[in-house]
């Protein structure tokens, strides 16, 4: 790693006991930092991973205090944490810098980064191209919002390693220096309005990923994407867009416009194409029990997502959606919807938002848990239909995350099978 000295013997609050937070703690504990961790929660997840800490890490569960944060640093914020939050508000008040996890594993970090963001598609994109750069010989590390954090995979880096790095856009709010040497920018649509204030808000942050990037560097953009086309001349970077064709879809454009970049071959990608077999939670097919088909599409959590699956199954779908609230415009789907989706089952603190947006279009019912909608879809499934999970919202009402929720999803289907 570079810059380690930058930490040494610096005290540290780190804001959020989720993954990046529980990385980045010992990350900065093991080069010599002062660390204090603090999350609001005292659940068994977040005990878990407090037993994970490296010895001497302070620790405060259930709660935020002012003396615990005050007089330190530099603070670290879990991405999401909005600025009306305590500890932002304290850190603003006493002039602590406060920087994203990502900002942090950045300055440390050796190899050559290509970030990727956007409404969707990110996780699909990050993997193809760690996946490309693979087959192209480099060493790569496919990490980020993804699952695995930057700070836990940054200690394994060497010079002449690449970095596959989804980015959101609240991991984008809080950098300062981050740099990548390649940005991507997939797509712009209504999302994250539950923590933006409006749409200008979330462009802003999503404009960040190339704030620090110079004539050396490169900015891939969509080039169907009217509102990406109207920033690429704010960026002091070389732009090149991607287009989605008949031979590749936008996600796999995006992956060889940025491999072209590299100096890989497309042949390259071509091959890692053909042998992609897909993510879990991203249109995963569970099971067929007699002949009906259940697919896993968790991640999907806008809108833009979910007409993309609709268009990719060709059956007649009965659709299960809904969790938090993200400020999605769930009429999105509807020129996808219509004469595709036989009901729609709405689930979670969305599900009214869900019935008023689709009711007058589309059947709609209500279920109060996964598992009753699922059995309620299966009931009124017939030969030959799909029961697609893909909610256009957030997990967290009912689940941890996304893959906890797909999770369920696979066991409660699993489970009827069993039982049929």
């Amino acid at each position: 790693m570079k810059n380690v000295e930058l930490f040494n013997k610096k005290k540290v609050a780190i804001v959020g006991l989720a993954r990046s937070g529980l990385a980045c703690a010992n990350l900065l504990h093991g080069i010599g930092a002062q660390v204090w961790v603090t999350d609001a929660h005292d659940t068994d997840s977040i005990r878990q991973n407090a037993a994970l800490l490296h010895a001497g890490v302070n620790i405060e569960l259930g709660k935020h205090s002012k003396d615990f944060l005050c007089g330190k640093d530099l603070i670290v914020v879990s991405p999401g944490v909005p600025e009306r939050a305590l500890p932002m508000v304290w850190a603003r008040e006493n002039n602590i810098p406060v920087v994203s996890e990502i900002e942090i594993a950045w300055q440390l970090c050796p190899a050559t980064v290509i970030a990727i963001t956007g409404s969707c598609g990110k996780t699909t994109v990050t993997t193809l191209i760690g996946k490309v750069l693979e087959a192209s010989g480099r060493r790569a590390f496919v990490c980020g919002n993804i699952g695995n954090p930057f700070s836990g995979e940054v200690e394994k880096m060497r010079e002449g390693d690449f970095v596959s790095l989804e980015v959101s856009s609240f991991q984008l709010e809080q950098i300062k220096t981050f740099k990548p040497k390649v940005a991507v920018i997939l797509n712009f649509s209504r999302n994250h309005l539950d923590h933006h204030k409006d749409m200008q808000e979330y462009l802003d942050a999503k404009k960040r990923i190339f704030m620090n990037q110079t004539a050396d560097d490169w900015l891939v953009l969509n080039a169907n994407d009217p509102v990406l086309k109207s920033i690429a001349p704010e960026s002091a970077a070389r732009v090149s867009y991607f287009a989605e064709n008949f031979e590749l879809s936008p996600n796999q454009a995006a992956v060889v416009t940025v491999a072209s970049v590299l100096g890989i071959d497309a042949s390259v990608c071509s091959g890692v194409f053909r042998d992609f077999k897909g993510l879990a939670h991203r249109m995963e097919e569970v099971a067929r029990i007699g002949s009906v088909r259940f697919i896993n599409d968790s991640k999907a959590t806008v809108a833009e997502s979910t007409v993309a699956a609709l268009r990719t199954v060709q059956t007649p779908v009965i659709l299960i959606a809904g969790g938090r609230h993200k400020g999605v415009a769930y009429e999105t789907i509807l020129g996808a919807a219509r004469n595709k989706v036989k009901e729609v089952i709405a689930i979670g603190e969305a599900k009214d938002l869900i019935t008023k947006a689709l009711a007058a279009e589309l059947v709609v019912s209500q279920a109060q848990t996964l598992e009753e909608a699922v059995r309620r879809a299966f009931a009124k499934a017939r030969a030959g239909d799909t029961i697609l999970l893909s909610p256009m919202c957030s997990s967290f009402d009912m689940f941890r995350n996304y893959e906890e929720r797909g999770d369920a999803f696979k066991t409660i289907v699993l489970d009827l099978q069993k039982n049929i």
